[in-house]
């Protein structure tokens, strides 16, 4: 998929895009996740971005889109208070305001990560002990995803992966929530090139 048809397809009112990936980022790369941001934000017009606010790819890719149009940057937090010095977004989603009870969605393809199975329905019952904590990262990796009241599902997502170990770790699990749930995505093998495809 090419840059323009990207945008022929999913700059449409109501669309989110997921922007996210690993917190190791290459130095060769880190430009580049600024760059697809900035110019996925000043390119479109009706997009809305989503990360999880972790510390590398997310960040990065905020700071692109924050700095043509904030109000168009959201984020998904495992608790209250997520790492808010580094926040850019307009909008925050937190774990604490919601229901998971009531979101029985959000549970099943939280289980779909097999290391963290065992956890999930801890947290979900209230506990929050270390342990349990570890589950509110995938949940939240989920949220992002399939969405939850109040918050729209995904429609597309962009990702910086670790090509070297692919689909691995939380971003691997968001992948694959993506994969589950038919929302269709691009690495860095795909969207380099539609820098390549701007610049030319």
């Amino acid at each position: 998929m090419t840059f323009k048809e990207f945008l022929a397809t999913y700059d449409v009112p109501g669309a989110v895009v997921l922007l996210e990936g690993k917190r190791a980022v290459r130095d060769q790369d880190a430009d580049k996740l600024v760059a697809i941001g900035n110019m996925l934000a000043s390119r479109s017009q009706h997009i809305i971005f989503r990360s999880g606010n972790a510390g590398g790819s997310d960040e990065l890719f905020a700071q692109g889109v924050s700095s043509v149009d904030a109000k168009r940057m959201e984020v998904v937090t495992p608790y209250s208070g997520h790492r808010k010095g580094a926040n850019k977004s307009y909008k925050t989603y937190s774990l604490d305001s919601l229901n998971l009870v009531a979101e029985p969605e959000v549970v099943r393809y939280s289980r779909a990560n097999k290391k963290t199975d065992h956890l999930i329905d801890k947290f979900v019952s209230g506990d929050r002990d270390r342990f349990a904590m570890k589950a509110a990262y995938i949940i939240r990796d989920t949220i992002k995803v399939v969405g939850a009241t109040g918050i729209s599902r995904a429609a597309f997502g962009i990702f910086y992966d670790d090509l070297a170990d692919p689909r691995s770790g939380g971003t691997g699990h968001t992948m694959n929530v993506c994969r589950l749930n038919k929302v269709p995505l691009a690495d860095q093998r795909g969207w380099f090139a539609w820098l390549t495809e701007e610049a030319n």
